[in-house]
């Protein structure tokens, strides 16, 4: 399938579509509205099931195929942070506490992004390695501690200790990697009984979930006034520059050119779980009119839409050139 088609598939899917119905129905006004506690419903379920796939992968997976992929992104935790902060200082002109809390978005990964560049490789035949979802917890926590670490280390009395705890104990975490460990200790039979939930109704769930996300980036547009210009340069050309790197280094950890291309997306992605709960603790006084508007607003719907097709055909052409 060529760039043009996977682009079209990607677009016509019933994942994309609601999420475009959703951000439609803000631009019309519309009364839609998805029942109270949904998202964080729906949030709790779709990590839940990532981490408990990600853990019955690992309980079969050979250490040799892991350690690789796990140090490489590992490396892009501590690259795409420093990289975006870097940006952000020289080019964005902002202040280091606004820097560092844009680092530690689009350092960190969207769960969300991950799963959905997941499905998509799924769907075209691109099957990424099935212990994918560890790299998530890999690239999650230490691209945040990272990026506020640039900021706080100059500050006296400061201390990432605290952070660290609220990191690791957040609901993101403890989901992910809860997960992780019911799924690696769990016996097949076990993960037989739970899959027609955690399995069959994925798609399902992550459908809705987009239609939600759909509905909040329509209400984040209006926050794009004050630096327009910038956070839609930034959300689209940093992505696509982490998103590149993250698809290459996945073809040199010997990934699959699905793995590629997911990790790829992951590197590309911008958190808006994890990341705001960290940096509205260790930097209360940074805009979140700039780093959630800019995660949610611009670079999701880019890699929805544009990203997630892209870095899947960069993966495949590099390894094809192997």
């Amino acid at each position: 399938m060529n760039p043009v088609e996977l682009l079209t598939a990607n677009l016509l899917s019933p994942m994309v579509l609601a999420f475009v119905l959703g951000f439609f129905a803000i631009l019309i006004k519309s009364d839609l509205k998805l029942p109270e506690g949904l998202y964080a419903s729906l949030s709790i379920y779709l990590l839940f099931a990532i981490g408990l796939k990600g853990g019955s992968a690992l309980s079969t997976a050979a250490i040799g195929d892991v350690w690789k992929p796990a140090v490489v992104t590992l490396g892009i935790s501590i690259f795409t942070p420093a990289m975006a902060y870097g940006v952000c200082r020289r080019l964005g002109r902002l202040d280091p506490t606004n820097a560092a809390a844009m680092a530690a978005h689009y350092g960190s990964v969207s769960a969300v992004t991950f799963i959905a560049a997941t499905t998509f490789g799924q769907t075209h035949g691109l099957h990424p390695e099935d212990f994918m979802p560890a790299l998530v917890a890999v690239l999650e926590v230490p691209a945040i501690l990272f990026a506020l670490w640039l900021v706080l280390r100059n500050e006296r009395g400061r201390s990432l200790g605290p952070l660290l705890h609220e990191l690791v104990t957040g609901r993101a975490i403890v989901l992910l990697v809860g997960g992780l460990l019911i799924g690696l200790v769990a016996t097949p039979a076990g993960m037989e009984q739970v899959h027609p939930l955690f399995g069959d109704l994925f798609k399902g769930a992550l459908t809705i979930f987009l239609l939600e996300m759909g509905l909040v980036a329509g209400a984040r547009v209006k926050d794009l006034k004050e630096h327009a210009t910038f956070l839609m340069l930034f959300g689209t050309l940093v992505p696509l520059v982490n998103g590149a790197i993250g698809a290459a280094a996945g073809v040199f950890a010997g990934l699959s050119p699905g793995g590629a291309g997911v990790l790829g997306a992951m590197a590309a992605s911008a958190s808006y779980i994890a990341a705001p709960a960290a940096v509205r603790m260790a930097l209360p006084q940074a805009k979140a009119s700039l780093y959630l508007t800019g995660a949610i607003a611009v670079t999701f719907p880019f890699n929805l839409v544009v990203g997630i097709p892209l870095y899947m055909e960069i993966a495949t052409r590099l390894s094809a050139g192997r």
